[in-house]
């Protein structure tokens, strides 16, 4: 039997409905990342070059801080990942959870939510951060589309 758990990223509440919507679908638990220090509107002023969004997505080196303790993976066979689409790709706050989790041996998959974005160029970069060959991810809009997706991976 496969127990998933959902983890999520979402500062405007889109990710967070999809990532509940799944957990529902799949009977999934959930846990939800939190900054260590949350997201202003103008954190994430796109327009602005030096808005706090900016600075971490434009540095290689940036690992924003998470709020609390990560779940323990042991009783879980599956992982899914759900974030927002930052500057094409996910928040650098995915970055730094990855970094703090051993996937080893677990079915990993993740998916978006975005107001324009594809999900090719976020794939390229949760393989990369999490060093796996994962299912191709989507975008994730509706109910249907979840569904949709779910059969996939």
């Amino acid at each position: 039997m496969t127990k998933t758990l959902v983890l999520y990223f979402s500062n405007t509440g889109n990710t967070k409905r999809a990532a509940e919507t799944i957990a529902q679908e799949l009977g999934a638990d959930l846990y939800r990342i939190l900054p260590e220090n949350a997201y202003t509107t103008e954190d994430l002023t796109w327009t602005n070059a030096s808005c706090r969004a900016n600075q971490e997505q434009n540095d290689e080196d940036s690992r924003p801080a998470y709020r609390g303790t990560l779940p323990d993976l042991t009783p879980y066979n599956q992982v899914i990942i759900g974030h927002p689409i930052w500057w094409g790709i996910p928040p650098k706050i995915i970055r730094t959870v990855l970094e703090n989790l051993d996937l080893t041996g677990k079915k990993v998959a993740a998916f978006a939510t975005s107001g324009g974005s594809t999900y090719h160029d976020a794939q390229k970069v949760m393989e990369q951060w999490t060093g796996l060959n994962l299912p191709q991810g989507r975008i994730l809009s509706s109910p249907s589309s979840i569904k949709n997706w779910l059969k996939t991976i």
